[in-house]
């Protein structure tokens, strides 16, 4: 029964892997433009950041930036994934509670709908790794990320 239960386990493991692998690829590149846009523009970033009250607005426009294009990078490498999603994930509810909660939920008047979404696939891979098909795989010692 023991071995059953193991075969059943490696055979769902699989859809699995490649669904954490497809899901860190399509959010980095969600990723891609806005942190394109704020890189390309650090003085309108800095700008726009102070007229939406973020507080500190040069030093968050470079922290968010910096993360975002890292993130990115680091999420299609599966590398240090589950620090950079708790990170990415702390971008999000910033983004939901300065920029896109007035607006409400729709992601159709800018409410707070996609980086909900975003926040959310961020906080299953804090909480379950990048998967097999990983660099955080490839360096640990066991099924840790599995």
């Amino acid at each position: 029964m023991k071995d059953f239960l193991w075969e059943l386990y490696v055979l769902f493991s699989y859809p699995k892997n490649i669904l954490l692998l497809v899901s860190r690829i399509i959010l980095a590149y969600g990723f891609s433009l806005p942190a394109l846009l704020k890189v390309n523009d650090m003085k309108g970033t800095v700008v726009w950041f102070e007229s939406i009250s973020i507080p500190f607005p040069t030093l968050f426009a470079y922290m968010v930036s910096g993360l975002e294009s890292v993130g990115i990078i680091l999420l299609i490498l599966g590398l240090f994934t589950r620090y950079i999603s708790i990170l990415l994930g702390l971008v999000m509810v910033g983004a939901i509670i300065f920029v896109h909660i007035p607006n409400g939920f729709s992601a159709s008047n800018g409410g707070f709908e996609i980086p909900l979404y975003y926040f959310i696939f961020l906080m299953i891979f804090a909480t379950h790794g990048a998967g097999k098909y990983s660099l955080d795989r490839v360096f640990s010692k066991g099924d840790k990320y599995e």
